[in-house]
């Protein structure tokens, strides 16, 4: 069942990193680009989860890819509000 359920967010995770990639050829905004690469970081994450047997999301090296794609989401706030010169 936790296979399941894995997969249904892993899935939720790369619909919403299409979501905005679709804005990103819109707009060509980096922002959504961004957003989409942090997404699909988390979607390899949770695969990778799944796939390693006794795998824990504590462990160091699930925590770090997870903290990767959430640097990453506030990178692109960080450029999206910085002063334009």
């Amino acid at each position: 069942m936790n296979d399941l359920l894995a997969g249904a967010v892993a899935m939720g995770f790369a619909l919403i990193g299409l979501f905005f990639l679709r804005f990103w050829r819109r707009t060509g905004d980096r922002f959504f680009l961004y957003f989409a690469a942090s997404f699909w970081i988390e979607t390899a994450n949770r695969i990778a989860l799944s796939l390693v047997p006794y795998a824990s999301e504590h462990e160091p090296v699930f925590y770090l890819v997870r903290l990767l794609g959430y640097a990453l989401i506030l990178v692109a706030i960080w450029q999206k509000n910085r002063a334009r010169r």
